[in-house]
């Protein structure tokens, strides 16, 4: 900004003709000027301005004062008055007139000129003016303000944080979002424009969490000409992120127990955050005092886990009990696990389901190997009674052989009641057309069957072709039995032959 000239009241003297400023007609000192900076000069709000002002060569008589430009106007800085926060820069020499303004304000911007007055007729009179110097006053941005969301989010979902500042000038400005020093994307920020002559910027970014997020930071940078080093504000995401916690409750020992056994309930609790649970236990619905339970403790993820254990000691009448582990994190709906107890009951009593299913599974195979057993008994027996019947069945006449004959005679012999064997056979009744079949063999013997039949009312029926049995028997040996009387007609089922043994 090009310095402006001092206004009408500071140049009345150098403007007007010397009839209306009589002490200037003739020019002494012309030698005398006052040197001040150009600028501009920048200076930061709050802090502390210089303003240079050296005389050169002799001056008249009087005083030297620093005025500020205000346009139609001018607005006296320094007059030798001493001020709270414009006082003269304290040097030896008599010919530096430099102040300082304290605690620079943003009104303090404009052009400063240093102005040498001199003793006149109508009091101190306008002498020299030096060429002012600009002066321009920047705003630091103020401290910066973040927004976090109202409650804890669930991984997954996404949060929106606003970073914000303001009372800062020039108006250029920068800001930065960082997760973990990894830059992320924001939305454009948004400057508008404040009284007096500041502005004000507010930025806005959305962060989707996760669970390794609970030793996350979120970063807000603002960059600005009057900083040295950017503004930042931190924040751990941990604070708004809730991790809910799986629980489950297993027991010790696992399975069924025997009656008046001790079992731990164990409820763990696992991978949460923040740390603060609160667990109770319940039975078949009805809420027990509480199991003993450890600090919570924390993992390498950051995550906390906790267990708690319930002593319940087994007895008959707590079988498939229902043992219920109820945890509460963050003030969220209760999270639930449930165990049965299973107690083996003694024979005599009730029988627990476990221990029914096993006796299940015997008695099938049991039932499986009797009626297996069974099974091939009846195929055996069938087979037998077949065989029978079949053996039963088979031709009537059997050949008798009989290693031991009498070779050398010839003679046949008649017939003797003592050398007659008898066997008793059952044979269905048939007619036979052939009255005697005789094969000549060295190894058979031959006999001559005659059936009785039980129905004749005499003991002996007379010989006939009909009735006679003929029966080839071979035989390993045939003992002769003793002389006995000849058998008595039976019954009609059987009958009766008597065997009459030719040898040759």
């Amino acid at each position: 900004m090009e310095p402006r000239p001092p206004a009408w009241p500071l140049l009345c003297l150098l403007l007007l003709c010397p009839p209306f400023c009589p002490g200037l007609s003739a020019q002494p000192y012309p030698d005398f000027k006052l040197e001040q900076p150009r600028g501009p000069v920048v200076v930061t709000k709050g802090e502390v301005l210089t303003l240079n002002c050296t005389a050169v060569g002799s001056a008249p008589i009087g005083p030297t004062k620093w005025l500020k430009d205000q346009g139609s106007s001018n607005q006296t800085i320094y007059d030798r008055k001493t001020s709270p926060r414009v006082t003269k820069v304290d040097t030896e020499s008599n010919k530096d007139f430099s102040i300082r303004i304290r605690d620079v304000r943003l009104e303090d911007t404009g052009t400063y000129y240093c102005v040498k007055f001199q003793r006149g007729t109508f009091g101190e009179e306008f002498f020299r003016s030096g060429g002012g110097t600009e002066v321009l006053v920047h705003a630091r941005p103020s401290e910066l303000a973040m927004s976090e969301p109202s409650d804890r989010a669930v991984p997954g979902q996404s949060v929106p944080f606003t970073c914000s500042t303001g009372g800062f000038f020039p108006r250029d400005i920068q800001v930065k979002w960082l997760k973990n020093s990894t830059p992320v994307r924001a939305e454009p920020p948004r400057i508008t424009a404040e009284l007096p002559g500041t502005y004000s910027v507010s930025s806005t970014v959305q962060v989707k969490l996760s669970e390794a997020d609970v030793r996350s930071e979120l970063s807000c940078e603002v960059q600005h000409s009057t900083l040295a080093a950017p503004l930042t504000r931190t924040f751990a995401l941990g604070r708004v992120l809730r991790v809910a916690p799986s629980v489950s409750v297993v027991a010790a020992p696992p399975g069924a127990v025997e009656v008046n056994e001790t079992v731990n309930f164990t409820c763990r609790v696992r991978g949460f955050y923040p740390g603060a649970v609160s667990i109770s236990w319940m039975e078949n619905g009805t809420e027990r005092n509480a199991g003993s339970s450890a600090r919570p403790t924390e993992t390498s993820r950051g995550l906390f886990e906790l267990n708690s254990t319930l002593t319940v000691q087994a007895g008959e009448e707590k079988s498939g009990s229902r043992f219920t582990c109820r945890v509460v994190h963050e003030d969220q709906e209760p999270i639930s696990s449930t165990a049965i107890l299973r107690v083996i009951v003694p024979t005599s009593g009730e029988t627990n389901e476990s221990f029914i299913g096993d006796s299940k599974s015997l008695i099938y195979v049991a039932v499986g190997v009797v009626c297996t057993v069974l099974a091939l008994l009846v195929i055996a027996i069938l087979y037998l009674i077949r065989t029978k019947q079949s053996k039963d069945k088979s031709s009537p006449s059997a050949r008798l052989h009989e290693p031991e004959k009498s070779s050398g005679t010839t003679t046949t012999q008649e017939s003797d009641p003592n050398n007659l064997t008898y066997a008793d056979l059952n044979f269905a009744k048939e007619k036979k057309s052939i009255r005697r079949i005789i094969e000549l063999s060295q190894q058979s013997e031959y006999a001559c069957i005659q059936g009785s039949n039980s129905s004749s009312s005499s003991s002996q029926p007379a010989a006939s072709s009909d009735n006679l049995t003929y029966a080839d028997l071979d035989m390993v040996h045939l003992s002769k039995a003793p002389r006995r009387p000849p058998p008595c007609p039976e019954e009609s089922s059987s009958e009766y032959a008597s065997v009459q043994i030719q040898r040759q």
